[in-house]
């Protein structure tokens, strides 16, 4: 991961973020999935579903939203908000995808 200013850090090329899927970026705080839609679209949140804490990376993304493996809870990816009768939601991180590389802000995410 590297800095590109105080704020937001390059991840990479959004090719290593499979599409319908999501890669993990670890920071020293928590873990962040970065997901990527089927139409491009790029999303993160932190890697733990609201309510029983399972790894949404791992999760089935579907349009703008994604699956919780544990208990098949449906989480909006651009809101963190679990949809439907469930209520909670995952923290949201800002991401940016610029000259095919991604772009994760996390001033207020990790304390140096």
């Amino acid at each position: 991961m590297n800095a590109i200013s105080p704020h937001w850090f390059d991840i990479g090329p959004i090719e290593r973020i499979p599409p319908r899927g999501a890669r993990i970026v670890k920071t020293p705080r928590r873990d962040i999935a970065v997901f990527r839609t089927a139409s491009d679209e790029v999303f993160a949140l932190e890697n733990r579903c609201p309510h029983r804490g399972g790894p949404l990376s791992e999760g089935i993304v579907h349009g703008r939203k994604v699956a919780c493996p544990l208990h098949n809870w449906i989480i909006d990816l651009e809101s963190g908000a679990a949809t439907g009768p469930d209520t909670g939601c995952a923290r949201r991180f800002a991401v940016k995808v610029e000259k095919g590389r991604v772009y994760l802000e996390m001033h207020q995410a990790v304390t140096p």
